[in-house]
């Protein structure tokens, strides 16, 4: 149908898919999710407008999408083994951010305190980041913001951040990352928290999936409110899930709406659902076992090619890979593995002060185990990064430094073409949900 109404908006999608089919896709806050939540994320769920909580609408034709959003809502309460008497759930947020803002609008005042990792640590820009020019995120904006930081290895100083609360007196702390390739102490945060008198906020967006199969530590032991988008390791659709004590429930509820959000995305709850039945698997269990392992794996294979890894390792699905040693920085390393249809993202590294031209990058491996790529592909992706890294290398000594230089012609370099060759003959025959 959508051939005959639109052939351009049809053929970009198929050229979007043909991308995905032909890639290697390392972004960590990403994977692929399976066709029966694409199925409802396409249906006539998203013809109906729902303002307001279930069974208390503001339109009437509500009672389906009323069973729908309760179903998702016990299925996350039961996927993450919570007690619905101790914990509510709102999963209405259209994605991470604003579930985020939202416990911030719910909790806090205009003007108040808030610390999270900041975000050439391995921090997300709604955890307050600034700069010492510009409040970047709506969060510093509204919201005073003091970050907390990892070390010179790249772990988080929980000593330090300790001093920074004490003296800071934050009314929220949000532990969680965008960037941090190990777990996290929850038992600690909240010892800080409760010497300052603030809340403790856990943003699990990237480790929901470890969480859920308790391969990684349990935030809904020590916090007060736990946020989540639901397409990354968790690999459902592209939205949001606010967890919180029910003391909190109200506030948080009315936060998202009235306060922030209009109608819920009933398609989007509706897949939300399907993937929190397929997370209580065993099978889900195993997936993300094998996640983890094969970071582990990758971890190993790139540090025999020369490559430093930020805490020389990690407990979950990232990698931060410091390129220093070779001399390049992750804005080329990107764009040469772009190239080379391998897709990654530079990251800021313990030491960088710019997230433009950082001297890391970052890599995930939920996208190609959804894939089942084995350990032959990992081996051979890992001499594919450590070949781009030289290519990064040769183009420096030929074009200089800046990045914009390098365009002469690089789209025809033939060694990028060698390994996006072999990327492609790869890849294609790799499993495709």
């Amino acid at each position: 149908m959508l051939k005959n109404t639109d052939i351009e908006i049809y053929n970009l999608i198929n050229k979007e898919r043909k991308r995905q089919h032909e890639n290697i896709e390392l972004i960590a806050s990403e994977n692929f999710t399976s066709l029966a939540v694409r199925e409802c994320l396409g249906s006539i769920l998203t013809n109906k407008y729902s303002e307001g909580r279930p069974l208390r609408r503001y339109y009437g034709g509500n009672e389906v999408i009323d069973e729908i959003e309760l179903l998702c809502e016990d299925r996350a309460l039961r996927a993450f083994g919570l007690n619905s008497n101790e914990w509510s759930v709102n999963v209405q947020p259209y994605s991470g951010s604003p579930a985020n803002f939202a416990v911030y609008t719910a909790l806090l005042q205009p003007g108040q305190k808030i610390m999270g990792l900041d975000l050439p640590s391995g921090g997300h820009l709604t955890h307050g980041f600034q700069t010492a020019k510009k409040k970047i995120s709506a969060t510093s904006i509204f919201f005073e913001s003091m970050p907390y930081v990892v070390n010179s290895e790249g772990w988080i100083d929980y000593d330090d951040l300790e001093k920074r609360a004490l003296d800071f007196q934050p009314q929220i702390i949000v532990c969680g990352a965008s960037a941090y390739p190990r777990d996290f102490n929850y038992k600690r945060f909240r010892e800080i928290a409760d010497k300052v008198g603030a809340y403790l906020m856990c943003d699990m967006a990237h480790i929901s999936g470890f969480v859920a199969t308790k391969i990684m530590n349990n935030p809904f032991e020590y916090c007060d409110v736990v946020t989540s988008t639901t397409h990354k390791t968790l690999r459902g659709p592209r939205s949001g899930m606010i967890f919180s004590k029910t003391e909190f429930s109200r506030k948080i509820n009315e936060a998202v709406f009235p306060g922030l959000q209009g109608g819920p995305h009933n398609h989007q709850i509706a897949a939300l659902a399907v993937q929190l039945k397929e997370v209580q698997t065993p099978e889900f269990v195993e997936y993300m076992l094998d996640v983890r392992e094969n970071a582990k794996y990758l971890g190993g294979k790139l540090k025999e090619q020369g490559f430093v890894l930020s805490t020389n390792g990690t407990d979950n699905h990232t990698l931060l890979v410091i390129l220093r040693n070779f001399d390049i920085t992750g804005s080329k390393m990107e764009r040469v593995c772009e190239l080379a249809n391998i897709s990654l993202n530079k990251n800021a590294v313990p030491g960088d002060k710019s997230a433009l031209s950082p001297h890391g990058v970052r890599i995930g491996t939920p996208c190609m185990t959804t894939r089942k790529m084995d350990k032959d592909g990992w081996d051979k992706l890992a001499y594919w990064l450590y070949k781009c890294v030289v290519i990064c290398q040769e183009r420096q000594e030929q074009y200089g430094r800046k990045l914009k230089t390098w365009g002469v012609d690089i789209e025809n370099d033939e060694n990028i073409l060698k390994i996006k060759e072999e990327v492609i003959e790869y890849a294609s025959k790799l499993y495709f949900p």
